[in-house]
């Protein structure tokens, strides 16, 4: 099973993070641009939060609330799940089916490396089971 640091070599990342006193409407501008479906929050280059389309779905329109004139912090999810690159893809699928999020920031100490995605997460056990189920059909063919 491949570890975070493989799937972040293999995917280059890119960290798209926004300040915590910026409006919703700028950090939804920014996810929407990068075709990204959630957001760092960086204060002083520490993770303080994480803000995802589901927070905006719940907590802006839901709530009839402003995005224009609303602060990522009111928003934003605090309590950010994050795992380090020594951690496998298998555990953190099981950390995203658990905790129902599709967003892993990667983190080493108070460092942001980048952000595993429940996306990124399928396409390599796809890859692991397809080289897997590859080696099996060969190793039924020479025996």
């Amino acid at each position: 099973m491949r570890s975070v640091r493989q799937l972040l070599e293999a995917k280059a990342p890119e960290i798209f993070a926004i300040g915590p006193d910026v409006p919703v409407i700028d950090a939804i501008r920014l996810m929407a641009e990068k075709r990204i479906g959630a957001v760092l929050v960086l204060e002083a280059g520490r993770l303080v939060g994480i803000l995802s389309e589901r927070d905006y779905a719940r907590k802006i329109v839901l709530q009839g609330r402003s995005s224009a004139d609303t602060p990522v912090r009111d928003i934003m999810t605090v309590d950010v799940v994050t795992v380090g690159l020594n951690d496998t893809a298998e555990h953190c699928m099981q950390i995203v089916t658990d905790q129902r999020i599709r967003h892993l920031p990667v983190t080493s100490g108070n460092e942001v490396l980048g952000v595993v995605s429940i996306g990124d997460l399928v396409k390599a056990v796809i890859e692991d089971q397809q080289l897997e189920l590859d080696q099996l059909q060969r190793y039924i063919r020479h025996a």
